[in-house]
């Protein structure tokens, strides 16, 4: 099930502390955002999915291996692969990588589908899981 998704960044002055390094926050919205278009990809469109549904995904655990760092106007992958999914969960594997080959960042990123009206976990919806379940590896 390790079929892998590719997103590209560019790192601006946003991204930077004052010696233009990655502030550690930034890879997290780097991470996010790769997360969302892998989404997209498959024809999710998060805000249509939540007012369909009730439902949204929601970040319940990471770790983080920050290996190198990223300087300002560095050009980027992000990478997102699905390790693992459950009935209400799917576990990602996700990297940061320079364009020189060097990999920055390794995540393990789970993300729980949510009724946000409870706030508790729900099953991914079936169209969802089969879009997953049949990305090609």
């Amino acid at each position: 099930m390790l079929s892998s998704f590719h997103w590209p960044v560019r790192v601006y002055w946003e991204d930077t502390d004052a010696g233009g390094v990655v502030y550690h926050a930034s890879y997290l919205r780097f991470l996010e955002r790769a997360r969302t278009e892998w989404l997209r990809g498959l024809g999710v469109d998060q805000l249509a999915f939540k007012e369909a549904t009730g439902l949204a995904f929601m970040v319940h655990r990471m770790e983080i291996d920050f290996l190198k760092a990223a300087l300002l106007d560095d050009e980027l992958t992000v990478s997102v692969a699905v390790k693992e999914r459950r009935s209400a969960s799917i576990l990602f594997a996700q990297t940061i990588s320079r364009a020189d080959g060097a990999v920055l960042i390794q995540a393990q990123v789970r993300a729980a589908c949510v009724d946000l009206k409870r706030m508790q976990p729900a099953r991914i919806p079936q169209d969802i899981t089969g879009r997953i379940d049949h990305v090609p590896a």
